[in-house]
């Protein structure tokens, strides 16, 4: 890998975790409007502009050999139905003032897949990643107890990325096929939705029309951005990337749309981040220090 390779994946995934991370902003022009109405656009949209991007790559071959696997299907309608969920907790989530929830779940999602990993994949759970998870969750537990309900929106959110993840992981196919059939599997659904509603497709004002048209590129384009980074970073550069998305919507939770930031959450985030430290230190120095054969 050349060092220009490596900065352009460096550039590619820092714009996809900044699209991530600004993403509530371009959500709250839906402010009033039912979240499950922005989801339903989102898919419908999203479907369309992969099918457009498969036929302008030419990846048309490629979502016919996937048609072809059984198996492979049953894996992506099972990651399609996570996405499309993590979306629908997101999408409420910031509509409905809970932009700092979201944030969490989102720091808590690399932990999340630690103990996933240890769980189903039997990988080895070593001291730094047991330290990490344990202050983890110390902090949900701190936001339950103070607040008297469990942050169902953090929780949600890092579960059902972590199993997308997970499935993904084990699932060979292109970003763009992916992404494909996943909306694929669950456009009847939106389309059904929006059918339902008994409302014009588009009757919110020609700005918010367009945006909602343009949930579709804002879904796409950090996917297929995240996936050339990925050829062409480290796994250890990547995870310190990620942390960028959650920073962000935890600074325009805070500063731009004013939420609450009371002391049991900052020292629930307080113990999440520190979990995060230990984790991304032991992360570092496995990278730097591989055990001789």
């Amino acid at each position: 890998m050349t060092e220009e390779q490596t900065r352009r994946g460096l550039a590619a995934g820092v714009g996809a975790f900044l699209i991530w991370g600004l993403m509530p902003l371009y959500l709250h022009l839906f402010d009033g409007i039912p979240a499950e109405d922005v989801l339903a656009h989102r898919i419908v949209w999203s479907f369309l502009l992969t099918c457009l991007a498969a036929f302008a790559i030419r990846g048309l071959p490629r979502l016919r050999a996937a048609l072809g696997q059984p198996r492979l299907l049953l894996m992506l309608a099972a990651s399609g139905a996570l996405i499309g969920g993590n979306w629908l907790i997101y999408t409420w989530a910031v509509l409905n003032g809970r932009a700092l929830e979201a944030s969490l779940g989102y720091f808590m999602q690399p932990l999340l897949n630690v103990a996933l990993g240890v769980v189903l994949l039997k990988e080895p759970f070593e001291t730094p990643k047991r330290i990490a998870v344990a202050l983890a969750a110390t902090g949900v537990g701190i936001v339950t107890i103070a607040h008297g309900t469990v942050p169902w929106v953090s929780i949600g959110l890092a579960v059902s990325f972590g199993l997308y993840g997970l499935i993904r992981k084990h699932t060979p196919v292109d970003p763009v096929t992916g992404l494909i059939v996943e909306t694929g599997v669950v456009s009847p659904i939106a389309i059904g939705w929006l059918v339902l509603a008994a409302e014009p497709l588009f009757h919110y004002g020609a700005v918010t029309d367009m945006a909602l048209i343009g949930q579709s590129v804002v879904s796409v384009v950090p996917l297929g951005l995240f996936g050339y980074a990925a050829l062409r970073l480290r796994l250890s550069t990547l995870g310190l990337l990620q942390y960028l998305a959650p920073s962000l919507v935890f600074l325009i939770a805070v500063f731009i749309f004013g939420e609450p930031l009371d002391i049991w959450r900052l020292t629930a985030f307080g113990f999440i981040w520190a979990g995060l430290l230990v984790f991304s230190i032991g992360g570092l120095r496995a990278a730097t220090n591989p055990a001789r054969p």
